[in-house]
């Protein structure tokens, strides 16, 4: 079974940084894409950043320019470092994780971007 962990959220003023963490443990086979996403309260989940195998990437148009996706294939672990934060990414971000055709998705991590 494979588990997502996630790290790295957290409370940080307007302009801030972070930088979130998540590490695939267990029976894992070929990850093909990972990325992150994120959920604020009473909307639905958003795709923020996605990164393939091979190293492509996609961003939101919100988070462009200010959210890098990054990946270590050998340690199964995918990275989102955030900067110049505002208060409406304000949200909990989910991690997932592609492998043989299934969608695995981690716990979430709250991060909070005060004014």
């Amino acid at each position: 079974q494979v588990q997502l962990v996630e790290s790295g959220g957290g409370l940080v003023q307007a302009g801030g940084s972070l930088r979130l963490s998540c590490a695939a443990s267990g029976r894992l086979f070929s990850i093909n894409s990972m990325g992150w996403w994120h959920q604020a309260p009473g909307n639905q989940r958003e795709l923020v950043a996605v990164i393939t195998s091979d190293g492509v990437t996609n961003y939101a148009d919100s988070v462009k320019g200010r959210f890098t996706i990054s990946r270590d294939s050998a340690k199964n672990t995918v990275y989102l470092q955030m900067n110049s934060l505002k208060p409406e990414d304000t949200a909990v971000y989910y991690c997932h994780a592609d492998i043989l055709g299934t969608r695995i998705w981690g716990q979430g991590t709250q991060v909070t971007v005060s004014s």
